[in-house]
């Protein structure tokens, strides 16, 4: 419990020092915690730094709000199962067959079938992370605004 409550710590006043405004600050937060769910491996911190640019937000908020999902690393194959449910009913309107990893081979992991593991667990995340980055940006905007000092200015040239 030590260990997370440093990693919130460590996270906020990164967080905190970042000269931007508020709502650029949250929203990249927002898109990096939305992206953080994804089960885009390598991808997820660039493809949030790009979002964050494209919308005007923070990209350095956007970095540390894709590795927000590292304090879940423990229960993460239960979520990426959850995910996967949500995904497939959306697609088929029906629970998925009872999935054993035992008969999961390496050689059909990199086969192209694989797309049907990969679509359902992709839209479940987002379906499951969609409000929790909206939550996310919403307390993030709440405390930036309360946060004594004067870091949350537009950098000079902008």
């Amino acid at each position: 419990m030590q260990r997370i409550r440093a990693w919130f710590v460590r996270h906020y006043h990164n967080l905190m020092q970042i000269r931007d405004t508020p709502h650029a600050i949250a929203g990249g937060l927002a898109i990096g915690v939305l992206l953080g769910f994804t089960p885009l491996l390598g991808l997820k911190t660039l493809i949030a730094v790009l979002l964050a640019w494209m919308f005007r937000c923070s990209k350095l908020s956007a970095a540390i709000g894709v590795t927000f999902h590292d304090i879940l690393w423990l229960i993460w194959p239960l979520i990426l199962r959850w995910q996967y449910v949500i995904g497939f009913w959306l697609i088929r309107h029906h629970r998925p067959a009872k999935f054993a990893p035992k008969h999961l081979r390496l050689e059909e992991i990199m086969h192209w079938k694989t797309l049907n593991l990969l679509w359902p667990t992709l839209l479940g995340s987002i379906v499951m992370a969609l409000p929790i980055a909206l939550l996310c940006y919403v307390v993030a905007l709440e405390v930036l605004k309360r946060y004594p000092g004067r870091h949350h200015q537009p950098p000079p040239g902008s």
